[in-house]
C-alpha cells in the first residue's frame, strides 16, 4: 500500500472533523509546548500537522517560527484554507517524516500527535528517530503522544504500535531524557474512546 496515497484518500473523502484523532483544540498539546518555556520566536515543527488546529493556536499564542509537515498535501490545503492570510506565516512541508530532509540542529521543538504510533516497521521506526535526533538543536524538546498500551490496535485501517512512556523512552534511546508524561482519554466525533500516552521528552 502506497502511504502517501491512503492519507491523500482520507482527506479527500472525509471531513477534517470527521477522522477519529480530530479534537478541536489539542489542549493537551499545548499544556505540554507551553512548559517548555520556550522564545515564542524559536523554530517548531508539527509533524503529521495536517489538517490539526494546533497550528492555529500556536500563532494566536505568539509562536513565529512553526513548520508543518504532512504526507498528504491535501490535509495540509484544510489547515491553508482554515487559516486564510495567517497561512502566509507558516512552513508548509509535503513529505514523509522517514524520509524528509529537515535543516540540522535547526528545531527547538518537535510535535508529533499520533504518528509515530502508524510505524509498524523497526526499520521506519529508526528512521524516523535519525531525523528526529539530526534535526533538534542541542537541548530541544518533543512532545511525542500515541496510543497507550490500552489504547486502539487500528487506526484508519491500519495497524498501530502501542506505548506506554516507559516503551517509548526505549524507542528514542539515550539521546533523550524523558522529562513527563500523562495519558489522555480521547474522545472522538464518533463518541468512542482512545486512550492516548503524551510524553515530553529532552534531546541530551
Amino acid at each position: 500500500m502506497n502511504c502517501q496515497s491512503h492519507w491523500e484518500g482520507i482527506y479527500k473523502t472525509k471531513n477534517a472533523n470527521c477522522v477519529s484523532w480530530f479534537k478541536p483544540r489539542l489542549s493537551k498539546s499545548l499544556e505540554f509546548i507551553s512548559g517548555t518555556k520556550i522564545d515564542k520566536c524559536e523554530p517548531i515543527i508539527d509533524v503529521g500537522g495536517g489538517a490539526s488546529t494546533l497550528v492555529d493556536d500556536l500563532l494566536s499564542e505568539g509562536f513565529m517560527n512553526i513548520t508543518v509537515l504532512d504526507i498528504s498535501s491535501e490535509s495540509l490545503e484544510v489547515s491553508k484554507k482554515r487559516l486564510g492570510k495567517d497561512a502566509s506565516n507558516v512552513y508548509w512541508v509535503t513529505d514523509d517524516i522517514i524520509a524528509v530532509n529537515l535543516p540540522e540542529n535547526h528545531y527547538s521543538l518537535w510535535h508529533d500527535r499520533a504518528v509515530f504510533h502508524f510505524l509498524t516497521n523497526p526499520a521506519d521506526r529508526q528512521k524516523y528517530k535519525r531525523i528526529l535526533v539530526r534535526s533538534l538543536k542541542p537541548g530541544a524538546f518533543a512532545v511525542v503522544s500515541s496510543f497507550s498500551l490500552s489504547g486502539p490496535a487500528k487506526c484508519s485501517g491500519l495497524d498501530v504500535v502501542r506505548y506506554s512512556s516507559e516503551t517509548l523512552l526505549s524507542e528514542f534511546g539515550s539521546d533523550f531524557r524523558l522529562l513527563h508524561s500523562e495519558t489522555e482519554n480521547h474522545k472522538t466525533p464518533f463518541d468512542t474512546a482512545q486512550k492516548f500516552v503524551y510524553c515530553l521528552f529532552r534531546k541530551i
